[in-house]
């Protein structure tokens, strides 16, 4: 039986390529003339880095650039061997985790760190950008990125503006930069627009720090903004399922980055050759730290469901909350809570690798 054991990360305990290891143990004990492949993956998110490592061969590129407060850090990216792509994760430098809560402010917090790497892999020759947008501390509807890579933003006086979220209605004028890249991908798993009650301010914007007023001030500022962008650009992208991600550096990146928005598990997928493996398979096992109903849309598992082609899929959680009915929905042949019992959540996650193994190890195939 050749096995495809494909997960991603189970948030706050375990990395991809533990979850998939600890599973090919536990199975490799109870089915040794198992033929098991083990395939880390993400959704687009954290860990992507770590994912595309050994499919497009990384180095890993240090620089110094500015975290979401503008302050000097060492961030990092991924250049492929062949110096053509840059992985790049926005989280790395305008990440919420670069703040504590008391600096948590998304009027003042800019993408300018993220432009700053994607400028220094163009510099190194890169002609293609892949950017995760997950975990974001701001809210600047990607000025602060564009302004890294050349993109001038202006008063009515013709003085820069700083570029933040708390400066967008100071814009009058927009001065171009030519492409960065030949192509450029944003992987992006929401729908959100850019402006109004769905929108980046309204939703995500509350746990980067704002208050209803300050929401109320974002939302404004992206509205202006994309009004600049439709009149003197002719660019009317605003509503794009996925502008209103990361703070609008969705928006950003297509709007004067010539990038495209796409589901981040779908170029997963793709990069790491899962076609080609699931073909082979006789069974995939994958994961997830909470299967529920959530997950029947656009998570990591239903996208993999959704590429299996027909080889049947088994899912082993933290938490199991999704009813028989989602989880045939999902595209799942069966789903297995990996914890025998309810404990303290920190006691569940100390031993996610210890319950994976065993988990794996008494699955009937």
């Amino acid at each position: 039986m050749n096995i495809l054991v494909a997960c991603d990360s189970f948030k706050d305990a375990l990395p991809a390529d533990a979850v998939c290891r600890a599973i090919a143990t536990g199975l490799k004990k109870s089915h040794p003339g198992a033929a098991i492949t083990e395939m880390p993956l993400s959704d687009g998110g954290e860990g992507l880095l770590d994912v595309l490592r050994a499919p497009l061969g990384l180095e890993w590129i240090e620089k110094s650039v500015a975290d979401p407060l503008g302050r000097n850090i060492m961030g990092r990216y991924g250049l492929s061997a062949d110096r053509q792509t840059c992985v790049v994760e926005m989280a790395e430098a305008s990440g919420l985790q670069r703040l504590t809560l008391a600096e948590r402010d998304p009027r003042l917090t800019s993408t300018l760190g993220t432009g700053q790497l994607l400028d220094d892999a163009r510099r190194r020759g890169a002609r293609r950008a892949i950017l995760a947008i997950g975990g974001s501390a701001t809210n600047d509807g990607g000025i602060g990125a564009a302004a890294a890579l050349g993109w001038g933003f202006l008063d009515g006086s013709g003085n820069s503006v700083p570029p933040d979220g708390g400066h967008l209605r100071a814009i009058a004028k927009l001065v171009p930069a030519p492409l960065p890249f030949e192509s450029m991908e944003v992987l992006c798993d929401v729908t959100n627009p850019l402006f109004g009650p769905t929108g980046a301010a309204w939703i995500y914007g509350r746990q980067k720090g704002g208050s209803d007023a300050v929401l109320a001030e974002l939302d404004d500022g992206l509205k202006h903004l994309a009004a600049l962008v439709k009149t003197q650009l002719a660019r009317d992208v605003a509503d794009q399922p996925g502008a209103g991600a990361a703070g609008g550096l969705g928006y950003g990146a297509v709007a004067f980055l010539g990038a495209q928005l796409r589901r981040g598990i779908e170029i997963v997928l793709d990069m790491t050759g899962f076609d080609a493996a699931a073909r082979d398979a006789d069974l995939i096992i994958t994961g997830e730290g909470h299967l529920d109903g959530q997950s029947a849309q656009g998570k990591l598992i239903q996208g993999l469901c959704g590429r299996a082609q027909g080889t049947p899929v088994i899912a082993l959680c933290g938490k199991l909350s999704a009813v028989p009915d989602q989880i045939k929905t999902i595209g799942l042949k069966a789903a297995h809570c990996i914890n025998r019992e309810e404990r303290p959540l920190a006691e569940m996650l100390a031993n996610t690798a210890v319950n994976l193994e065993r988990t794996a190890a008494g699955l009937k195939l």
